[in-house]
């Protein structure tokens, strides 16, 4: 009998174990791609110290809007070439047709994938919510740097230009909450 109650304490630690796991799995997920460049997320500095070098990139802008959400969203520039090393600014343009306050966030990538690591965002409009009253429009900056790391990996020589890309997405609640709307207005 004492054999039989050891195991079941031991399954139930491991199955405790695998539900927080399930449940950490996507933070986790999440925070490993910023960090690592996977599956196109670039990477976040506080500044851009880094050296520039002669090689140029072509940075192209894309932008997309979820369909339940009342904006449009557009890309102030369509492409941009800068030398690796080299800050970049870009503004896109996002403005609320709908008849209410609404709160969105912006999801980011970067193509080639195997270009992200090297992809780095020093501000961006997509690392909080953005909230745009009816009929407003904004002027939401991004700027960003190749790391010139990106010119010493062979495999990446070919790489003559980079997408950038955001698809605005409501929040979970999609607008702002009462007490929200009054303080916005005022």
């Amino acid at each position: 009998m004492p054999s039989n109650k050891k195991t079941m304490i031991i399954l139930s630690g491991v199955g405790i174990a695998m539900l927080g796991l399930g449940f950490a799995s996507d933070p986790l997920y999440d925070t490993f791609c910023r960090v690592t460049g996977y599956g196109g997320t670039p990477k976040i500095a506080d500044a851009n110290l880094t050296e520039i070098i002669d090689r140029v990139v072509t940075v192209e802008f894309d932008s997309n809007v979820a369909q339940d959400l009342p904006w449009k969203f557009r890309p102030d520039q369509r492409r941009m070439d800068v030398k690796l090393g080299q800050s970049g600014l870009a503004y896109y343009t996002v403005e609320n047709t709908g008849d209410e306050a609404v709160v969105g966030v912006a999801n980011f990538n970067v193509m080639p994938i195997k270009a992200a690591p090297f992809f780095i965002k020093t501000d961006c409009f997509c690392f909080e919510e953005t909230v745009i009253q009816p009929g407003e429009k904004l002027n939401l900056p991004v700027i960003f740097f190749i790391d010139p790391q990106m010119d010493e990996d062979a495999r990446l020589e070919e790489i003559k230009s980079v997408t950038l890309s955001y698809t605005f997405f409501p929040t979970e609640a999609g607008t702002m909450p009462p007490q929200m709307t009054a303080t916005a207005t005022n």
